[in-house]
């Protein structure tokens, strides 16, 4: 794992060994970071369900002033702690760790300005869940929390699109990767 450009290209990212999280494939990073490019420079990101950080990093590295992480899993923030002084973001990075579904809606609380794009990747087996039930929690807090302007760029398995079970976010593109399906959402006029 790497970051593919901006001021960080070419570092290299620490991953976990075994199955754990699902690293971005490289070619469809670049291409949904092309689709990203205009909501970018000093934006506020965040990356849920993050693992070792790769979509957060990366839109660190190609301009973003701040990015949000958050995942439960411990090894993974560790590697995600690593990856950041690695390529030397303290500064521009804050870490969430905890249950983002019962959390999320207390730590969005604390931001001062909205975020401008939030990666939202979780477990395919939740994905699944959430969309059985027919309702997203996370979607639900982040309604609130995404500029008028912003993106949520939601990962899912590819047989699930996260317009069959959303009621915040309009779909504004939808595009499949080998066996994932990344949808680009964009909050409803308030």
């Amino acid at each position: 794992m790497r970051i593919i450009a901006g001021q960080f290209k070419g570092r290299r990212l620490l991953a976990p060994k075994g199955r754990t999280t699902r690293p971005l494939p490289d070619r469809a990073k670049e291409s949904i970071f092309g689709i990203l490019t205009p909501y970018l420079e000093g934006a506020n990101a965040a990356d849920l369900f993050c693992g070792t950080g790769s979509f957060g990093l990366e839109a660190l590295s190609r301009g973003a002033r701040h990015c949000w992480f958050a995942d439960r899993d411990r090894s993974a923030i560790a590697l995600l702690t690593r990856n950041i002084e690695t390529v030397r973001a303290e500064e521009n990075a804050t870490v969430w760790s905890g249950d983002i579904e019962r959390r999320l809606p207390a730590w969005l609380a604390t931001l001062s300005e909205p975020l401008d794009i939030v990666f939202v990747d979780p477990p395919y087996a939740l994905a699944r869940r959430w969309a059985s039930q027919g309702r997203c929690r996370v979607l639900e807090a982040l309604a609130g929390a995404v500029a008028a302007d912003g993106l949520v760029v939601y990962r899912t398995p590819r047989e699930l699109s996260a317009m069959a079970w959303t009621e915040e976010f309009l779909l504004q593109r939808e595009k499949t990767y080998a066996s994932m399906t990344v949808s680009f959402l964009a909050p409803l006029a308030r």
